[in-house]
């Protein structure tokens, strides 16, 4: 099948997405070494149709839904956690596309439906207005698979106007990538700083962050299906924990393979029969199966109100920002558990916890898996106060 002619059923793209995974585990140590993926998993992700999961049909794309999205992250992320991390943030770019005017998807997609898109959407470029658009400069952090990239979403604030933040979309030559990712895991995502200097950025290439907050856009007028009218945040928020759950999976997956083996040198009692090992492997399968169910319960409550043309009411926005934080936090504990019922031979490098521990735990420390912030806000809704509120609800 022509991944971009013909439309896969959801079942097939999944599919194609677990078929994968063996070739991801193999290339994941190099790739960390690398601090990249490597051409040859993007190119298979291309192949595969995966980034226009949720890309509009008008332009070579599937228009599945989120939780089909999830599913192909989950996938990768079994075979290893960075691919999964740059799927997830780089294929929600399409969705993203959809919201702007139509001259933008012709500009990105007019010569290659599969043009990549990075991204980093702090607030931390600044725009001074100009005649038909904006001159705009700043550095950003945290660009996956930037290297991989021919545009850049990247956040600013408008020059005299506090309250305008905005997203604006650059082309490759007007951005310099900063090789900066030296970190202690998730290295394959190359998520290096991004620079730009004086560039023009026409207006109808940016889109404010309170249009995004409120779902719309000026491309809803012909991106007219319901997956384009769940709010901004919904949809960004998600993909930066959802890969925790595929790693998990594949670190309990490798630990019941290695368990199966491993005899204590100084007890003789095979790993598979400890009681308390047994508990925590029932523990992290039980984990796994009710954040998968609470991420595709919450999609689909989100895209029924979509449907409606309706927002959902923001203390429900809160409330599934904080089951999106905590799938991390969940994992990352987990996880720990699992390294250290491992024991001393786990630590070596032909092993995959270490590896996949740490590509955990670093995806932890990103701003929208901080449980702890978007757990007090939520809290604090509960008690009828009304706590902080950001852009990425």
């Amino acid at each position: 099948m022509d991944a971009k002619t013909d439309t896969p059923t959801t079942t097939e793209v999944i599919a194609r997405a677990r078929a994968m995974i063996p070739a991801l585990r193999a290339r994941a140590p190099q790739a960390e070494r690398d601090r990249r993926l490597p051409d040859e998993t993007v190119a298979d992700m291309k192949r595969a149709g995966l980034f226009q999961v949720l890309q509009p049909k008008r332009w070579g794309g599937y228009e599945m839904d989120m939780s089909t999205y999830s599913e192909v992250q989950i996938a990768l992320a079994e075979g290893c956690m960075s691919t999964a991390w740059v799927f997830g943030v780089v294929g929600i770019h399409p969705w993203m596309i959809a919201l702007y005017a139509d001259r933008v998807a012709e500009e990105v997609w007019g010569e290659d439906n599969n043009t990549l898109i990075c991204s980093s959407l702090m607030p931390m470029g600044v725009a001074t207005p100009a005649e038909g658009g904006f001159r705009f400069n700043g550095r950003w952090r945290y660009s996956s698979g930037c290297e991989h990239a021919s545009w850049a979403f990247l956040g600013g604030g408008v020059e005299g106007d506090a309250a305008d933040r905005r997203l604006f979309l650059v082309p490759r030559k007007d951005f310099e990538i900063v090789d900066t990712w030296n970190v202690t895991g998730l290295r394959a995502t190359g998520s290096h700083d991004v620079v730009v200097k004086d560039a023009f950025v026409p207006g109808y290439r940016t889109q404010k962050y309170v249009d995004s907050f409120n779902g719309v856009g000026p491309g809803q007028a012909v991106n007219k299906a319901a997956l384009y009218r769940i709010p901004f945040g919904q949809v960004f928020f998600r993909p930066i924990s959802t890969s925790s759950i595929g790693a998990l999976q594949a670190m309990l997956d490798a630990f019941i393979e290695y368990g199966k083996g491993r005899v204590n040198r100084n007890y003789g009692n095979r790993t598979s029969d400890d009681a308390m090992v047994q508990l925590l492997c029932a523990e992290v399968a039980a984990a796994i199966d009710e954040m998968k169910t609470i991420l595709h319960r919450n999609f689909r409550n989100l895209e029924t109100y979509a449907a409606r043309g309706e927002l959902p009411p923001l203390d429900l926005r809160i409330a599934y920002k904080f089951h999106s934080s905590t799938v991390s936090e969940r994992a990352s504990q987990l996880a720990s558990r699992l390294f250290k019922a491992a024991g001393s031979a786990g630590i070596y490098a032909d092993q995959p916890f270490g590896r996949i521990y740490a590509d955990i735990i670093t995806g932890r420390q990103h701003l929208s898996n901080q449980f702890e912030i978007t757990g007090r806000t939520y809290g604090a809704t509960l008690f009828g106060i009304e706590g902080n509120k950001d852009f990425v609800l």
